[in-house]
């Protein structure tokens, strides 16, 4: 106890404590350093510092919309609009008749018609690769030379794409910004067609045509009921 220990044991404790309250003094000065430098590090952000905009994270200010003030949501004034209209000549009419009259439960179909009401539904109707084949047909003349009819232009192989599926890919790979995968799935999942990831490319051009011996004029076959694959 204090009351214990002699004068000079207690001028060396109180000396002691004031050394440890210094010291103290001095941490806590420290510390109060260190919080001011971490709150004024989390005030600061990518418009009143250095800092890139990825690293305010959560704090990240909203986007400021470039939308005027007080505008009324939808179409503006002054812009087309367009709307989803009737066609006075449909591509194709399904009339639907009552069965029976809801009065007296008698048959309609003797009944005088009174009204129509017309419900139309716009769709796109079911795609089909069609598929034409070219004959080159070859003639024996009596002088011994063998005569081959010429293929059109862009007929140039087996097995080809057309100009209109040609197009279609350029469009979704050029026009849309589609890869070459995402292009060539498309396609197949659209027209059926298997596409591999090569017809995507840029349209190479056609070879030259053929020797100038072979002449003649392709002759089209009648269109087979279920063209073949």
């Amino acid at each position: 106890m204090p009351e214990d220990l002699s004068r000079e044991e207690l001028i060396a404790l109180v000396k002691a404590m004031a050394a440890t309250i210094e010291a103290m003094s001095g941490t806590l000065e420290g510390l109060r350093d260190e919080i001011a430098a971490l709150r004024a590090q989390l005030g600061t952000n990518s418009k009143n510092s250095s800092k890139p905009p990825s690293s305010d994270g959560l704090a990240k200010p909203a986007p400021r919309s470039l939308r005027r003030k007080g505008g009324k949501p939808g179409g503006q004034q002054g812009h087309p609009g367009q709307t989803l209209r009737q066609v006075t000549t449909p591509d194709v009419t399904v009339r639907h008749e009552p069965v029976c009259c809801v009065g007296c439960g008698e048959p309609s179909a003797q009944a005088i018609e009174v009204g129509v009401e017309r419900r139309q539904v716009f769709d796109l109707p079911p795609t089909a690769v069609q598929v034409t084949e070219h004959q080159l047909i070859t003639r024996a003349c009596r002088c011994g030379a063998r005569t081959t009819g010429l293929a059109p232009v862009g007929v140039h192989a087996p097995v080809s794409y057309g100009p209109r599926v040609t197009a279609a890919l350029i469009y979704l790979y050029q026009g849309q910004f589609l890869s070459k995968a995402r292009t060539a799935r498309a396609m197949s999942d659209l027209l059926g067609v298997p596409v591999s990831q090569g017809p995507s490319r840029r349209s190479r051009p056609a070879p030259p045509p053929r020797s100038p011996s072979r002449v003649g004029s392709p002759t089209p076959s009648a269109p087979n009921s279920a063209p073949g694959r």
